[in-house]
């Protein structure tokens, strides 16, 4: 694989309608000048989509988690908005950087379970626990960035993948 198809991947979740984290965490994955954001769901509400999420600078792709309120919306806001794309509803098969990611929120545990254990992506990404925590189960690098809202750990985080060499980094808020 060339060097040019490597990518630096943003990696978020858990929102939950805290702007100011959300801005927060805009400023910091432009800053990280990432090619790609992935967002493992829990905006809460559709407003967090314009003008926060729909600030960044690359392409993001998002599947929805079990707090997201009005589906419709969430996804009529995201169609405004070219760069921005809520896929799937709560699971997206995403292949980026010479990798393939499996992008979901986490709160079905089983499912989440089986897409580890089978080995059917490089890397598997989601949130849901709030909790951020990067390890290699069954050779599945997983992700979980933590909560950017900061609710529940009183840390917000995001995490940034680098398809080439494998390393995540979590990053505070």
């Amino acid at each position: 694989m060339s060097r040019e198809a490597y990518m630096r991947i943003g990696i978020l979740s858990d929102t939950h309608d805290c702007l100011e984290m959300v801005d927060a965490a805009v400023k910091q994955l432009n800053g990280e000048r990432v090619d790609l954001v992935l967002h493992a769901g829990d905006y809460v509400s559709p407003f967090v989509i314009p003008p926060r999420l729909a600030n960044l600078q690359s392409p993001m792709i998002g599947v929805l988690g079990n707090n997201d309120g009005d589906h419709r919306l969430l996804s009529a806001r995201f169609a405004e908005h070219d760069r921005l794309s809520l896929r799937g509803g709560t699971f997206a098969a995403v292949t980026a950087g010479g990798m393939t990611m499996g992008l979901l929120h986490g709160d079905d545990r089983e499912l989440l379970q089986a897409l580890i254990g089978r080995k059917a992506f490089d890397v598997v990404v989601h949130g849901h626990t709030h909790q951020a925590q990067v390890r290699t189960l069954c050779g599945t690098l997983v992700v979980n960035p933590g909560e950017a809202c900061g609710y529940l750990t009183g840390r917000p985080t995001v995490a940034v993948l680098d398809t080439g060499t494998r390393n995540v980094e979590l990053l505070s808020l």
